[in-house]
């Protein structure tokens, strides 16, 4: 999900609504979105390709949802196997609205934190198996955000990092970073990447 500044941003348009989860135990599923403008949700055909791409490795990773909005990537993940998922928003109403889906559908094994990712991606370092890392587009927060979550060990060899950004930007990514698979959608670009552990954490 995509919103402005503090989030994942994109259109300009205030959005409110519902999102619903493709697959798994949620299928079917609805997170409701709070108003926000420039709120607009990653498509359901953009979330089916990211997730038949992963769905080899998906059954019991750690996931991390940074920029978070209503979660849709994240709780997509849980339906569909992943163990567990921490959603970092900075928006206090987007994260209560995203604690208040992940109760009311039961989603086990999902932590909410309320935090300026940069910020808490500078604190203590976890390992996570798949990483969602779509910033909001006007802020260009992919490659600092990139090189943190590589220089300080957030993501495990062998993990994966999704990265969604405007189909033109130039991204400079980690080197350890392989690409795995990619695709667009008008003129939103989505791309899987890799971890390799032959390349060292600089």
């Amino acid at each position: 999900m995509r919103k402005p500044r503090s989030s994942r941003s994109g259109a300009t348009k205030a959005s409110a609504g519902a999102v619903r989860i493709v697959a798994g135990r949620l299928r079917g599923s609805r997170l409701a979105v709070p108003v926000r403008e420039g709120l607009r949700p990653t498509p359901d055909r953009v979330r089916e390709t990211l997730f038949n791409w992963l769905m080899p490795y998906l059954p019991g990773m750690r996931c991390l949802d940074l920029y978070a909005g209503t979660g849709a990537l994240g709780i997509e993940a849980l339906s569909r196997g992943a163990t567990t998922c921490t959603f970092v928003e900075r928006d206090r109403e987007l994260a209560r609205a995203l604690a208040d889906n992940l109760v009311r559908l039961r989603v086990e094994g999902a932590e909410v934190v309320n935090a300026d990712a940069a910020t808490w991606l500078a604190g203590p370092a976890r390992t996570y198996d798949l990483v969602f890392l779509d910033p909001p587009f006007e802020a260009d927060l992919w490659q600092g955000a990139a090189a943190a979550l590589e220089s300080r060990g957030w993501l495990a060899d062998g993990g994966f990092a999704y990265v969604e950004s405007p189909r033109d930007a130039p991204l400079q990514l980690p080197a350890a970073w392989t690409p795995h698979r990619e695709g667009h959608a008008g003129a939103v670009r989505h791309a899987l990447y890799r971890r390799s552990g032959s390349v060292p954490l600089s």
